[in-house]
């Protein structure tokens, strides 16, 4: 749970987002007031619905960002959905309580890695110990006959190591000693390998190792037909009886001493644990970004063939307004989930939206269009700005990219420019605009070592601005 204050929280958005004061806003009060909630006396805690969002804006101003920045701030289950991909129950398609039995599945997946990393000491120390074992089986010296009465000499059991390559050889001669100088010698060279093995020096050796196989037929076939849809996960019941298999597979050193640390770990994780803390985190915590709801708001006076909009709304509302969701992993409620929508509303607008659903989003904010200075400060200031990527992934190649200020400005224009004359794509018209404008120089940087490559204003009007007076071809380019 994030104890940010809603300032902080606007301070962390900042530094990749551009603009939309109101909405950096209102998503971190709704953050806060989850804090908040968690304060309140238990009684009145459950009483405390949160205020969902929706977000107004033309595509590419930063709605996805805004909540996927939130969540990552919240350490919170996130997933975005496009509210077009549902459809009305009874006709084929996504039904809406699949986007928390996702959302489930993200939970769990998120807190097993956490639950991984905090075992994932222990698992290389047992890990390491398995491996050891591949590479020097234990010694067994066969017990004396008790009605012997001879006085023979002990079998004398020696394993030597070749330093310089890994080599392991076990020679057995006539004479044998006792049990305890067998395993002080067979504890002398499994230190001998364990450093080989940590200097790296056994890299190149091959140990046969077990590896178990799922039998998958019937599972593949359930599951190519959509049965994941179902509320009785059919696929997990036909995984879990269908036997697994082993097989012996010769892998190298390193690459058996990752599966090995990978299963020790997976046997350390307590699922139980993983589960039920996975499920208080959705419904706690839980965010669901639903982009595109005006997609299934029917305008006003037409009439449509397809699947009904008003439908899509009354199968989405029981979930927004909190319901009892069934998953594998048991029930989960959704009273206290924060959806996010989003939409441009072009045609239509949130008054639409069925008065029920309305009532469940009542924060509403609108996104500015990005105009040229939000351009040129998209592609400088943001902790990831884009500039800032294509320098360092020429770097890589040892190509030093520099690209003046009226480089810049002279991009921020162009898109712009081609957002106002084609369709407005806000931000993500940056992205073309530069991938066209360095085209020639990602494709020739693994030859270019030790190349710097300066642009200029006149450089970026040389390559663009042919494309972009041509109407027909900057509709495919740009």
């Amino acid at each position: 749970m994030s104890t940010l204050t809603p300032k902080e929280i606007v301070v962390e958005l900042d530094k990749y987002i551009v603009g939309q004061d109101d909405a950096k806003r209102a998503v971190a009060i709704a953050l806060r007031n989850r804090w908040r909630r968690q304060q309140v006396d238990p009684v009145l805690r459950d009483e405390i619905a949160p205020k969902n969002i929706i977000m107004i804006g033309p595509t590419g101003v930063g709605k996805t960002e805004i909540a996927r920045r939130l969540a990552k701030l919240a350490k919170a289950p996130f997933i975005k959905l496009e509210a077009s991909k549902f459809t009305e129950v009874g006709y084929v398609g996504r039904d809406c309580e699949s986007m928390i039995r996702d959302l489930t599945e993200l939970a769990v997946t998120m807190v097993k890695q956490e639950e991984t990393e905090t075992v994932n000491a222990k698992a290389k120390d047992v890990a390491e110990e398995c491996l050891l074992d591949l590479l020097l089986p234990p010694v067994k010296v066969p017990e004396p006959e008790p009605e012997s009465d001879s006085e023979e000499d002990d079998e004398a059991i020696e394993v030597t190591v070749d330093e310089d390559f890994g080599a392991l050889e076990i020679v057995q001669s006539e004479p044998v000693v006792q049990d305890s100088q067998v395993d002080e010698r067979q504890h002398k060279t499994r230190e001998k390998l364990r450093k080989l093995f940590r200097e790296g020096r056994l890299d190149d050796r091959s140990v046969d190792l077990e590896i178990s196989q799922q039998v998958t037929p019937v599972v593949e076939i359930f599951s190519a037909g959509g049965f994941e849809e179902m509320d009785i996960n059919i696929k997990d019941m036909f995984e879990n009886l269908m036997p697994k298999q082993t097989k012996k597979k010769k892998v190298k050193v390193p690459e058996a001493y990752e599966i090995l640390v990978e299963r020790e770990a997976q046997r350390m994780v307590d699922m139980d644990k993983v589960v039920s803390e996975a499920r208080s985190r959705v419904e706690q915590n839980g965010i669901v970004f639903l982009d595109e709801i005006d997609k299934v708001v029917a305008r006003e006076g037409t009439s449509t063939p397809d699947v009904s909009r008003e439908g899509v709304q009354r199968d989405l509302l029981p979930i927004v307004e909190g319901s009892s969701v069934n998953t594998k992993y048991g029930i989960i409620k959704t009273d206290h989930i924060l959806f996010i929508a989003a939409g441009a509303f072009h045609g239509t607008k949130p008054s639409d939206l069925i008065p029920e659903m309305q009532g469940r989003f009542p924060i509403r904010v609108e996104l500015d269009s990005l105009d040229k200075d939000d351009f040129v400060r998209i592609l400088l200031e943001p902790e990831n700005a884009l500039i800032r990527q294509y320098v360092e992934l020429m770097k890589t190649e040892g190509v030093i990219l520099e690209i003046e200020k009226d480089a810049i400005e002279q991009l921020a224009e162009i898109a712009c420019l081609v957002n106002e004359k084609h369709e407005n794509i806000g931000a993500r018209r940056l992205h073309t605009v530069l991938e066209c404008l360095l085209d020639e120089v990602s494709f020739n940087a693994s030859e270019m070592d030790g190349v710097t490559v300066k642009i200029d204003a006149d450089e970026v009007r040389r390559k663009l601005d042919d494309v972009v007076e041509d109407e027909d071809l900057s509709r495919y380019i740009l």
